[in-house]
């Protein structure tokens, strides 16, 4: 009897012996819990675990935006300052167009007269004003700024009077008023006759020094 357990005890014990090898097996192949403390409930709000993983894929980079650091030129022909000055010199065109335009409908060349002066002097004569007398009636008047006179001292001519006359002889008188030598109050009148043909006829007034007489020079030219 003592012989039987003995066998049996070696027995368990050879069993125990065989089956601990295999528990700790079982036992090193669980894996470990991580120490990680518990974020489930952060401000209010749920966060959901996400899977582990051995290593964390690369980013992938953004291919880098190469940027010229040379000006872009303007795709625009000619420049907005330009095509201005090419409008304004259309448009003084145009009206210049316009004014021959209406003087050839109102002032037709079988009546029409025009009127110029000009100036050509020294110390002299200073002009203050001009009137001018068509056939006895005044038809026109100007009194003169300084930039005008100087505008006629610079070789400018002033269109004074255009208008309509009959066919046959007519008359024009110009009456200058301004300083005269030593300062003093000047007055002179020219008068100029003329026929009128069916061409138009243009007269110019000419202002002048005469040297020889120290006085100013007052002419009237016709011309057709």
């Amino acid at each position: 009897m003592m012989r039987r357990t003995a066998l049996i005890a070696s027995a368990v014990t050879a069993i125990l012996l065989w089956l601990s090898p295999i528990a700790q097996a079982q036992t090193s192949d669980e894996p470990a819990q991580s120490a990680v403390p518990d974020f489930s409930a952060v401000d209010g709000h749920s966060l959901a675990a996400a899977p582990a993983t051995e290593a964390a894929a690369p980013a992938k980079e953004k291919p880098a935006t190469v940027v010229s650091a040379e000006p872009v030129e303007a795709s625009v022909d000619k420049p907005l300052d330009s095509e201005m000055e090419d409008v304004k010199k259309a448009l003084l065109k145009l009206k210049r167009d316009l004014v021959i335009l209406e003087e050839d409908l109102l002032f037709p060349a079988s009546s029409q007269v025009s009127v110029f002066l000009s100036m050509d002097l020294g110390d002299f004569f200073q002009l203050d004003s001009v009137v001018l007398k068509l056939n006895g009636k005044e038809v026109a008047s100007h009194l003169y700024t300084d930039k005008q006179i100087d505008a006629l001292y610079r070789g400018g001519v002033q269109k004074v009077y255009v208008g309509n006359v009959k066919q046959g002889d007519n008359s024009i008188t110009a009456f200058f008023t301004g300083r005269g030598p030593s300062g003093r109050d000047y007055r002179r009148a020219t008068t100029v006759d003329f026929e009128k043909s069916f061409e138009p006829t243009f007269v110019e007034l000419a202002i002048s020094d005469s040297t020889a007489k120290y006085q100013p020079e007052f002419r009237a030219a016709v011309s057709n």
